[in-house]
C-alpha cells in the first residue's frame, strides 16, 4: 500500500473544462500546470485527471484512439512530462484515468479487427459468428463491418469492448473463455499501456468502469483476478503507484481485485444516494438535505457492512462529486454543502473533491450535450476563477467555449470565495487542513459510530480522539458529553452548558477529547 495515500486528498480535473492557457476555448494541460499552486494552497496534495488521451471526443475522452498520445488540443507528451515534473516538486501526485474495458471504433485495433481477413487483432474485440447473429440480451452494433459479425459495445455505439472473454459461456459459437489466449493478450495490452505512464511517472490510475471486463460475470470472480494480478505487477514494479475503481464494492475490488481505493458511487437509493442526493418526487430526501427528512439506515447498513471488512486492505472513497454527476447545489444549499464536507474530510478513507466543487459551481440544467455529456454535461462546464471575461477560464469569444460559463450575476468564482468567511472554499480549505494535521482524522484510527438514531437527525461518530457530531436539521439538539475537550472546528452555532453540548441547528461540531 502506497503510504502516501494515507494523507492524500483528491482534486478531480476535468481537462476540457478546467483552464484555457492558448486561448482557443478548451482547457489544456499547460492550464492546469498553471493552477497546481491553487490546488497547493486548498490543500489537496494529489490529481485525478479524466483522460487527456488521443480521441475523437465522441464520450469526452472516454473513447480512446490512441493510449499512448496526447490529444492535440490538451498539448503534447512534453507538456505532460512538465505537469508531472511541476506537480511532483509541489508534493502533489497524479492519477490518470485508465479506460480497460473498450476503445473508439476510430482505435487502430478496431480498425482491424473488423476486416474480413484475420490479423493479430481479429480476436481483441467481440464479434458474433455471423451478421446474422445478435442475441437481444447484448448491446451489439449490427452489419456495419467487413467482417461478417457483429461486435459488442459498452454504452456508446462508438467504444466496443475488449475481448477479455466470458466467465459464463451462453454462445460457444463466438463467444471465448476467460482463459483463453485472446482475452490474457487484452490485459497485457492493458498492462503495457500502465507501464507506458507509470514510467513516465504518473502515480497510478483511476480504472473507468473497473467490473465491466469479462462478461458474463455477475459475481466478478474473473475480473477480480485479472486486477489481482495487475495489483502483483505494480507491487513488484510500481510499488508507489496506486489504483481507485470506478466499482462500488469495496470486498470484491478491494479484497478480491487488490484495488488500493473504491469509489463510493451515487446509485440510487444506495447509501451514497440516501446521504446526499435521494430525490424523491423531485424532492432530496437524503439525510443531509435541506428537508431534513432522511434517514442514515442505508448508508450505515452498507457501510458497516464493508468497512470492517476492507479497511486493513483499501480505502472506501467519499467524493463531492464527479464528471458524471449533477453537482451537489442541485441537490442543496451551501449551508448542506458545507456540512457534507465536514463529513467527507472526517471519514476514513481517501476524499475526492471535484474541481468547482470548493466554490459551490451550479449545475446547469439547459445546456445541450456536449461530446456524449447528456445529463453529465451541466456538471463539466468550464472552472470559474474570477469575475474577468469567461470568469477567467479563457480568453476566447464566449461561441468558441468547450461550454458555456454561469452567465448569473452572483455566479460564484475562486475570486469572491477566496478569504470571504464562511465560503464554501474557506470551508473546505480549513476541513482539509485539519485533516492533514491530525492522523486519526486520516485513517489512522477506526470508525466509531455514537448516535445514529431512526427518525433524527443527529449523527455522531468518533475518529480516534475525535468525536464529530451533526444536526442536520433546524431544530436544536442537546448531546451528553463525556467530557468537555478542544472545539478544534465548528459550523453553525452551538453553546456547551456544563456537561451538555448544545446544537442549535444546522450544524457540525469536532471534539478533541
Amino acid at each position: 500500500m502506497p503510504k502516501w495515500l494515507d494523507n492524500a486528498v483528491f482534486y478531480e480535473i476535468y481537462p476540457q473544462s478546467f483552464c484555457d492557457s492558448n486561448g482557443d476555448g478548451i482547457g489544456d494541460i499547460q492550464g492546469i500546470i498553471s493552477k497546481l499552486s491553487y490546488i497547493k494552497e486548498l490543500g489537496c496534495n494529489a490529481l485525478w485527471i479524466n483522460p487527456l488521451y488521443d480521441s475523437p471526443f465522441m464520450d469526452a475522452g472516454y473513447d480512446v484512439r490512441d493510449h499512448k498520445k496526447v490529444a492535440a488540443r490538451y498539448g503534447t507528451l512534453d507538456d505532460v512530462k512538465e505537469l508531472l515534473k511541476t506537480a511532483h516538486e509541489m508534493g502533489i501526485k497524479v492519477l490518470f484515468d485508465l479506460v480497460p474495458g473498450h476503445t473508439s471504433d476510430t482505435n487502430e485495433w478496431f480498425l482491424q479487427a473488423k476486416k474480413a481477413e484475420k490479423n493479430e487483432y481479429t480476436d481483441n474485440y467481440i464479434f458474433t459468428k455471423s451478421v446474422w447473429d445478435a442475441p437481444p440480451q447484448y448491446r451489439l452494433m449490427c452489419g456495419i463491418c467487413e467482417r461478417d459479425g457483429n461486435y459488442l459495445v459498452n454504452y456508446f455505439s462508438s467504444q466496443p469492448a475488449l475481448n477479455y472473454g466470458f466467465y459464463e459461456i451462453t454462445h460457444p459459437q463466438w463467444q471465448m473463455p476467460h482463459t483463453c489466449d485472446a482475452a490474457k493478450k487484452t490485459v497485457e495490452l492493458i498492462k503495457d499501456i500502465m507501464r507506458y505512464w507509470m514510467d513516465l511517472g504518473v502515480d497510478g490510475f483511476r480504472v473507468d468502469m473497473a467490473d465491466s471486463l469479462v462478461k458474463n460475470d455477475d459475481d466478478k470472480i474473473a475480473t477480480s483476478k485479472i486486477w489481482a494480478d495487475i495489483r502483483k505487477m505494480m507491487d513488484k514494479d510500481y510499488p508507489e503507484c496506486a489504483l481507485v475503481s470506478e466499482w462500488c464494492n469495496p470486498q470484491r475490488s478491494i479484497n478480491d481485485g487488490g484495488f488500493h481505493m473504491d469509489f463510493y458511487l451515487d446509485h440510487y437509493g444506495n447509501g451514497y444516494s440516501t446521504l446526499f442526493r435521494y430525490l424523491v418526487d423531485g424532492e432530496n430526501k437524503s439525510f443531509f438535505s435541506d428537508s431534513a427528512q432522511g434517514e442514515l439506515t442505508t448508508f450505515l447498513s452498507e457501510y458497516m457492512e464493508n468497512y470492517p471488512k476492507t479497511k486493513d486492505n483499501g480505502y472506501i472513497c467519499f467524493m463531492t462529486n464527479n464528471h458524471d454527476m449533477p453537482r451537489a447545489t442541485f441537490y442543496m444549499s451551501e449551508e448542506m454543502i458545507k456540512l457534507t464536507h465536514a463529513f467527507m474530510m472526517t471519514m476514513p478513507g481517501v476524499p475526492f473533491v471535484y474541481y468547482g466543487d470548493e466554490i459551490g459551481m451550479r449545475y446547469q440544467t439547459e445546456l445541450v450535450s456536449k461530446e456524449g455529456g447528456f445529463s453529465r454535461t451541466g456538471s463539466r462546464t468550464p472552472m470559474q476563477w474570477n469575475s474577468s471575461k469567461n470568469l477567467g477560464f479563457s480568453t476566447a469569444d464566449a461561441e468558441k467555449l468547450y461550454l458555456p460559463v454561469d452567465k448569473s450575476a452572483d455566479a460564484p468564482t475562486v475570486e469572491n470565495n477566496v478569504g470571504r468567511k464562511g465560503s464554501i472554499y474557506e470551508n473546505l480549505k480549513t476541513l482539509i487542513a485539519l485533516r492533514h494535521e491530525h492522523e486519526s482524522l486520516r485513517n489512522g484510527s477506526d470508525f466509531e459510530l455514537v448516535s445514529a438514531e431512526k427518525g433524527d437527525n443527529l449523527f455522531v461518530y468518533k475518529r480516534g480522539e475525535f468525536t464529530v457530531y451533526f444536526n442536520v436539521s433546524s431544530d436544536k439538539k442537546v448531546v451528553e458529553l463525556e467530557n468537555v475537550g478542544e472545539i478544534v472546528f465548528m459550523l453553525g452555532e452551538y453553546d456547551i452548558d456544563g456537561e451538555k453540548l448544545i446544537l442549535k441547528g444546522r450544524n457540525a461540531v469536532i471534539i478533541k477529547n
